[in-house]
């Protein structure tokens, strides 16, 4: 019985593939597409030859506050419009008329360190490192530290600084800061 089963499946099997399938392209379709295509290559190439016309961009109208009235171009002009990464509120020491700052005036206190000072002599001087490893030499009056610090005072071991603080409502505060030379602490 198995043995008729399997003879049978196989008979069924041979007779299905043995069916002609009617979805086979023939040469005919072949060279149609054949066709088809070498029109759309010559198109093209017709098309990528012929002179292209420039088109002018539309003028972009800028108002009075540096920003763009039509949406045609986003370019950024810089001598037209105002610096976008530049803050609405913020006042440039240029623009107050107060001289730039020192090297020193770019880092925070606490960022300085204080190497050695030279003080029994007529003008006391100070060393100062700061993050990136550069060394200035420092004395009474020279500006230091982000928030208009002044050195008013150089002793055995330290350096006296006196800054100036702006609270959110715009009150200002004088405070002294010491900046000392750190010792280590052996080992």
């Amino acid at each position: 019985m198995r043995i008729t089963a399997i003879a049978v499946s196989m008979v069924f099997l041979l007779l299905a593939g043995c069916q002609q399938d009617q979805n086979v392209p023939t040469a005919t379709d072949f060279a149609n597409e054949r066709e088809k295509l070498v029109k759309r290559v010559a198109a093209r190439k017709e098309k990528a030859a012929a002179p292209k016309v420039a088109v002018a961009p539309p003028k972009a109208d800028v108002g009075a506050d540096g920003f763009l009235i039509s949406s045609g171009s986003m370019k950024y002009d810089p001598q037209t419009m105002r610096d976008p990464f530049r803050s609405f509120e913020w006042k440039n020491r240029e623009d107050q008329g107060a001289e730039l700052g020192g090297p020193l005036e770019q880092f925070d206190l606490s960022q300085l360190d204080v190497i050695a000072v030279v003080w029994k002599t007529g003008s006391a001087r100070a060393l100062v490192h700061d993050p990136a490893g550069q060394s200035y030499i420092i004395g009474v009056g020279a500006r230091v530290g982000k928030n208009d610090g002044t050195v008013v005072g150089i002793d055995d071991n330290l350096v006296v600084v006196k800054e100036t603080y702006v609270d959110y409502l715009g009150h200002e505060t004088k405070q002294d800061v010491e900046m000392r030379i750190r010792r280590s602490e052996g080992g």
